[in-house]
């Protein structure tokens, strides 16, 4: 009956489960850029909130794109509206992530 249910269950239709968000390099802003330009339209990726701060605030991590860092938000935000981007981003300070999603042009 065990082969039976396994042969059953790969056949079922509806019970696959999405893929996790693409890990982004973030080495450099360069780097970033090519893994933006690189994800599919509508795919999320993410980089670490600390890789963030480093690359776009002046802010320690205690406080970067917190009220007070205008422009490490403003950094991000220009970044990932640029065209070759076209990214919406989402701060996601408990889980310590940033996520991009790429935009159709």
């Amino acid at each position: 009956m065990g082969i039976w249910k396994a042969i059953k269950s790969a056949f079922a239709p509806g019970t696959s489960v999405p893929p996790d968000p693409r890990r982004l390099s973030a080495v450099d802003e360069l780097a970033l850029s090519a893994s933006l330009r690189a994800l599919p339209v509508g795919e999320r990726g993410w980089i670490t909130l600390s890789e963030a701060r480093a690359l776009f605030s002046p802010m320690d991590d205690q406080y970067a794109f917190g009220e007070m860092d205008e422009v490490g938000k403003t950094s991000l935000a220009a970044f990932a509206a640029e065209s070759d981007h076209r990214s919406a981003f989402d701060l996601m300070p408990i889980e310590g992530r940033v996520y991009f999603t790429r935009k159709a042009p």
